[in-house]
């Protein structure tokens, strides 16, 4: 993580931390990230900015966003990360998309039953 024309506080490096770890739960073969972090010199109140790169097998995955606080940007960035992976995935499997169909051959009674 790097953060340009500011100090980042642990309890912010923490919570993205937190959030881009989550990302494993979409693909469990992410090779390694980048994210960076900086304070634009504008005039509007969404001056925070993150850019998050995630590398996995065949692709590299960028998110960037511009929001008011970190944290907003964050989880906006992990967000648009995690669908993209759901699309390379869905890619990889030719455009098919898995998706669960309970057995209904059994009533509802006799499984509670």
């Amino acid at each position: 993580m790097q953060s340009i024309h500011f100090d980042a506080d642990r309890k912010l490096l923490a919570f993205i931390q937190e959030k881009v770890d989550k990302l494993n739960h979409f693909h469990d073969g992410i090779v390694d990230g980048e994210v960076v972090l900086r304070v634009e010199k504008n005039q509007t109140h969404e001056n925070k900015s993150i850019q998050i790169k995630v590398n996995i097998p065949g692709n590299e995955l960028i998110a960037k966003t511009r929001k008011q606080t970190f944290e907003e940007a964050t989880n906006l960035a992990v967000e648009t990360l995690s669908n993209q992976i759901k699309k390379h995935k869905e890619k990889i499997r030719g455009g098919k998309s898995v998706k669960f169909t309970p057995d209904t051959s059994e009533s509802d009674e006799e499984l509670y039953s």
